[in-house]
């Protein structure tokens, strides 16, 4: 009962004009961001940070969430109508739904993607309110050991946000976590990395590192290789964009096990939508009695990877809000944003600010019911965006990213940091480093040595306070069980391929 009157409580916050205009403006822009190919929720929520600064916290974080979900619709259009996805979540849509739009069906393509998206997002809003305040509440026997266990864990993820290489992910990772030590040090006093600079004594503003990282290092990747725009014409009338009744029952099961796979994996801390779409799309082969029409044009194909990933989207905030954890780029990026307003992500944040967390939760509904007007009626003029020339793009963000981040503090120092970024994140780039993990080591770095330090003050040094504890014994087996399974199945596989050779 608990629940229908916070979330009734969370309606009436989300409901009010200033917060229901930025949820809409939230998810048009999200939108936005996933149908132009190469710029990714991650840049745009990193863009929006700046911002938002000036709004309550509640607005701001409903704001960068809607951008967050509205991407994973939008990728789903260029995906479906010039086989270029709008976002990593969305490479898997390209599979059956080019091929859709090759045999004249982009319409019902596009608008199973857009309902297939609504019901595993509203699913995945669903599921976050019966989940997260169970687990918060048993979260708030946590101490200082339990936090560093489990802010440890989530320094571990960097094994999962790193892409082909775990050795860069970990030296992306490090990369943050020294970014996070830059200014005072918070017990003893004494400064850290300054070099004699004041504007450092605070540490490297969080927005300025994250646009620079994303939107800037994207701008300069654009403009060295513009990506090629190729825009295929279709019949786009809203009348063409419903599925028939043998698409429904094609895509049912389809949608229904993929939601609750994609919840479930987005819940996960690491594993994200990209991977939710790539699994329920290797499900759903496996489980089809006709496995060879997927690649050839299956609505299936199309209804499974859109449903996954946003319901993984939803479950990401789980972990996020409850916890603390950011499973993903765009949950880091999220969790620097409340930070910076202000609000500490954890069991707490439940009991101390249950308007925010369920004005947030209450505009998820809000926000996919907005999705489903923009993406089907709309989809067209989504489409003509690709049009629009990189070379008149690109200045735009540049103007928005630098404009936002001098509003935050009035600092031309931050613009400075924001342009050194932007350089750092196209060489890491150039060199395959993942930025994620540089920003998920910059968000919980300070966390985890508050926390660690805190921790062996109590214990008098003794390391043992960590093993000892229920919590923070079995997050903190986890933690080293994710840091170096890697490392023991790679080195497990090299010790077998050998001796396969060897074979008569």
């Amino acid at each position: 009962m608990d629940i229908f009157q916070n979330l009734l409580m969370g309606f009436q916050v989300a409901l009010s004009p200033q917060n229901l205009f930025f949820c809409f403006v939230g998810v048009t822009f999200g939108t936005l961001i996933g149908v132009l190919p190469g710029i990714g929720p991650v840049t745009g929520v990193a863009i929006l940070i700046p911002i938002t600064y000036g709004l309550s916290a509640t607005t701001a974080i409903i704001t960068m969430a809607g951008v967050y979900y509205g991407a994973m619709y939008g990728g789903s259009t260029t995906s479906i109508l010039i086989n270029v996805p709008g976002e990593s979540a969305s490479v898997v849509t390209c599979l059956d739904g080019y091929q859709m739009a090759r045999k004249g069906r982009a319409g019902p393509a596009l608008g199973m993607a857009a309902l297939a998206s609504f019901i595993a997002g509203t699913f995945a809003t669903l599921m976050l309110n019966l989940i997260a305040p169970p687990l918060a509440n048993v979260a708030l026997s946590f101490g200082p050991p339990e936090y560093f266990a489990l802010t440890f864990m989530g320094l571990t993820l960097v094994t999962s946000l790193s892409g082909e290489s775990m050795l860069k992910g970990i030296m992306s990772g490090v990369f943050g976590v020294i970014l996070a030590c830059v200014g005072i040090d918070a017990v003893s006093g004494e400064e850290r990395f300054t070099f004699g600079n004041i504007y450092l004594l605070d540490g490297l503003g969080f927005i300025g590192v994250a646009v620079g990282l994303f939107a800037m290092a994207e701008v300069l990747i654009n403009l060295e290789d513009p990506m090629e725009q190729v825009f295929v014409k279709a019949e786009l009338k809203l009348r063409s964009l419903f599925p028939n009744l043998q698409d429904w029952k094609d895509s049912l099961g389809p949608i229904s096990r993929s939601s609750v796979i994609g919840f479930i994996i987005g819940v996960l801390p690491g594993a994200g939508a990209t991977i939710a779409s790539f699994v329920t799309y290797a499900t759903e082969k496996k489980l089809s009695k006709h496995p060879e029409k997927f690649g050839t044009g299956a609505i299936e194909g199309v209804a499974a990877p859109e449903a996954a990933n946003n319901a993984a989207a939803g479950g990401a905030m789980v972990p996020l809000l409850t916890l603390g954890i950011p499973g993903s780029g765009t949950t880091a990026v999220l969790l620097g944003a409340l930070l910076i307003h202000g609000l500490r992500p954890g069991p707490l944040l439940f009991k101390s600010h249950p308007d925010f967390v369920w004005g947030v939760i209450a505009s998820m509904y809000i926000g996919n019911v907005m999705l489903l007007i923009l993406n089907l009626p709309m989809v067209g003029l989504w489409a003509s965006l690709l049009r629009v020339p990189y070379r008149i793009l690109m200045p735009i963000i540049v103007t928005i990213s630098a404009v936002g981040v001098f509003a935050t503090d009035k600092n031309v120092f931050d613009m400075w940091v924001m342009f050194a970024f932007g350089i750092i994140g196209y060489l890491m780039r150039k060199l395959d480093f993942p930025a994620a993990p540089a920003v998920l080591g910059l968000v919980l770095g300070p966390l985890v040595e508050r926390s660690l330090r805190q921790s062996l003050t109590i214990s008098h040094g003794d390391l043992s306070i960590f093993f000892t504890r229920p919590i923070s014994g079995v997050f903190t087996i986890c933690a080293l069980l994710s840091l170096f399974a890697p490392v023991v199945r790679a080195a497990w596989q090299s010790t077998r391929k050998p001796t396969a050779e060897v074979k008569p």
